[in-house]
């Protein structure tokens, strides 16, 4: 077996279950925050994480499989570390993204949600009050 068949294969080894860690890891520590981005509605929050899991597997595998290919021919050991060294730094960047794009999209849903759940203030906004001076409120409490 050549040098560049032991990098994939131990490529593969790696990446795959790195990003079936990660998918566990973000599922298991996600849910709550998706419970409450759902109002406590767990069930929704439990079907929209197994969602998540399933569309994180298949673009990050996809990805791994995609880029298992690449680069010139590994000759020697040193050329086994630089290739994984890239390789799988690429993948774990790209787990990053993915992740943060996740916690992004989720945190937008849920501080929008909070913001329609505030109730309206018992005044109208500052721009339709009419502003009073210190001169005219000392006038009408009497300082």
């Amino acid at each position: 077996m050549n040098m560049t068949v032991t990098t994939y294969l131990v490529y593969l080894a790696i990446a795959v279950p790195l990003t079936i860690w990660v998918a566990r890891t973000l599922s298991r520590n996600g849910r709550i925050f998706l419970v409450d981005v759902f109002h406590g509605n767990e069930d929704f929050a439990d079907a929209v994480n197994r969602l998540l899991v399933v569309g994180f597997y298949l673009i990050n595998l996809g990805f791994v499989t995609l880029f298992l290919r690449g680069g010139d021919a590994v000759e020697d050991a040193r050329g086994v570390f630089e290739q994984l060294s890239v390789k799988l730094g690429i993948v774990m960047l790209v787990l990053g993204v993915v992740h943060l794009g996740n916690v992004w999209v989720f945190n937008s849903i849920r501080r929008r949600s909070r913001l329609e759940s505030l109730p309206t203030p018992p005044v109208p906004p500052n721009d339709t009050v009419q502003p009073v001076t210190m001169t005219e409120h000392a006038a009408r409490y009497g300082y």
